[in-house]
């Protein structure tokens, strides 16, 4: 299936149906009284999370989703029928957003999340709704309310816990189908990785996160180099970066510290909270290095890079070293975890009684 992460789609709620103006017609009752009912309501737009779908490839080609408006009120104190509900199944992960103003409108981060995201006119009312003891005879009637209509941009950005960033040929697909089930092209050529891939990373019973595979960056994406900056978004959700570095390039006139530090300039340029973004340091391809240089040529590229954060050396091809990371990365997400979902300290000038917020 073709990947597709934006979509444009118009959507449009169904209108009201029209109050009825009428009166009851019996048999000896000159005078039965008005008897017209109200119009249905229309149908609404919903949006469903589906954790399903990976992506928006359904709206690329579906552009217009309308709902059916409500029926008309008619005689005998009958009230039309509502209009039938639409609902639009997405990724997990998609942001909606006005497409001409560009606000944020709604985002879909839980699995079976729905939200209503045009809502149905009301209908009209009918001429008994203004039967009245001074009004015994009303032939009023009010029309149905339109529906809501909307341009909306639909933005995909995948949920996942840590992020593989680095060069074409860095070995980042050989790395997430190592450690995890994902199964994504591999080859000997730069640019293998054609779209982002998800793999769940199992560490132990219940204990997973999820990594997330994204294209390869060069130097120049900025401006639209390669596959330019376009599938970054997708590691905007992620709490750690992986850098995958090839320390064994086959050109030996390339210099993998020049490599790893354009990757970082452009990722500053793209975004800085990306950038300021856990980052650790995975020194990859370890088999393809002579052991007696191995040591040397780690602390060369350590010195030369100025790395701060924690740094790896692996083979995701033999699997050496694979497994220290993910328990590391794994203690990482934990610990993040309980920060986040760590109890709120009170005051204990405020625990009682005289808490100035109860």
């Amino acid at each position: 299936m073709k990947f597709v992460d934006e979509a444009f789609i118009d959507i449009a709620a169904g209108d009201g149906g029209n109050g009825c103006v009428s009166f009851r017609h019996e048999k000896y009752k000159e005078f039965g009284g008005p008897n017209g009912g109200d119009g249905g309501r229309g149908g609404h737009v919903w949006a469903l999370a589906d954790p399903n779908l990976n992506t928006l490839v359904d709206y690329r080609f579906s552009r217009r989703h309308h709902a059916r408006g409500g029926e008309h009120g008619m005689g005998s104190d009958m009230f039309g029928a509502m209009g039938d509900d639409i609902v639009l199944k997405m990724p997990v992960g998609t942001i909606i957003t006005d497409a001409e103003t560009g606000e944020v409108l709604y985002e879909l981060l839980q699995p079976g999340e729905k939200i209503m995201i045009a809502k149905g006119g009301d209908g009209g009312f009918g001429n008994m709704r203004f039967k009245s003891s001074i009004n015994r005879a009303p032939r009023q009637k009010t029309p149905g309310w339109p529906g809501e209509k909307k341009n909306l941009k639909l933005e995909l950005k995948v949920l996942a816990d840590v992020g593989l960033l680095g060069m074409p040929n860095a070995g980042k697909s050989t790395l997430i189908s190592a450690v995890s089930n994902a199964r994504p092209k591999i080859a000997d050529y730069p640019f293998t990785t054609l779209h982002p891939n998800l793999g769940v990373v199992r560490v132990g019973p219940e204990q997973s996160f999820v990594l997330a595979d994204v294209p390869g960056l060069i130097e120049g994406a900025s401006e639209g180099a390669g596959l330019g900056h376009q599938f970054l978004r997708h590691l905007q959700r992620t709490r750690l970066l992986l850098h995958v570095v090839d320390l064994a390039p086959f050109d030996d006139a390339v210099d993998p510290v020049q490599q790893a530090k354009a990757i970082v300039q452009e990722l500053k340029k793209y975004d800085k909270k990306l950038f300021d973004k856990p980052r650790w340091l995975v020194l990859n391809k370890l088999d393809m290095v002579p052991a007696d240089e191995r040591a040397a040529r780690v602390q060369d590229f350590v010195k030369r890079f100025r790395h701060k954060g924690p740094v790896f050396e692996i083979s995701a091809l033999t699997r050496e070293g694979c497994e220290p990371l993910v328990k590391a990365i794994w203690k990482h997400i934990q610990s993040l975890q309980i920060a986040e979902n760590a109890p709120v300290e009170v005051d204990p000038r405020f625990s009682g009684s005289d808490n100035p917020a109860s």
